[in-house]
């Protein structure tokens, strides 16, 4: 039975269309990833252990930074010569951290900002700054921090006092609604 057949490889397959399996470690992902200096697994890296098969692997890159540091910019995608989408497949690979409870815990201001931001969006329809701001200082406990920015920012109109709010709050409503959210905060 081919590797692919077997383990989660067929799992990420079936979730996502990547075949890691596709991989063959040209690594241009890596070279051309902007926060590769910061990842404990460059994205070929956590292609090359996905390949191996190995549940102790895959355990690994559930609990480690890199999936959480990876910013979606699709410049790993865009390099590659096999199309292989890094970016969908860091996306399930946070969902699957969050579901096994596996999430490292130098990640919890990443998740922090993430949750702020989608409620932001959950219930203005757009991004309400001081909202994110306000739900990451109370999560994340740094209610001080940055202070000295906000005066100047207020002033230049940059955080408007009210949020701008969507017309259509039930297909909004909708939208989230079919998303399974999990928070750790």
């Amino acid at each position: 039975m081919s590797a692919e057949k077997k383990g989660y490889i067929s799992e990420i397959k079936s979730h996502t269309d990547v075949n890691v399996n596709r991989c063959y470690q040209c690594g241009k992902c890596s070279a051309g990833c902007a926060v590769n200096e910061e990842m404990d697994f460059p994205p070929s890296v956590v292609m090359r252990m996905l390949q191996t098969n190995d549940t102790e692997n895959y355990g690994e890159i559930l609990h480690s930074q890199s999936i959480w540091l990876c910013v979606s910019c699709q410049n790993c995608l865009t390099r590659c010569p096999m199309q292989i989408d890094i970016p969908q497949l860091m996306d399930y690979l946070r969902e699957q951290a969050l579901e096994k409870g596996t999430v490292n815990k130098k990640s919890k201001k990443i998740i922090s900002f993430h949750n702020s931001f989608l409620d932001s969006v959950k219930y203005t329809g757009r991004l309400y700054e001081i909202g994110l701001v306000a739900g990451y200082k109370m999560r994340t406990f740094n209610i001080l921090q940055d202070m000295n920015v906000a005066p100047g920012m207020f002033v230049k109109g940059k955080l408007p006092l009210l949020p701008e709010m969507v017309k259509d709050k039930k297909q909004l409503s909708a939208i989230f609604s079919k998303t399974k959210k999990k928070k750790i905060d």
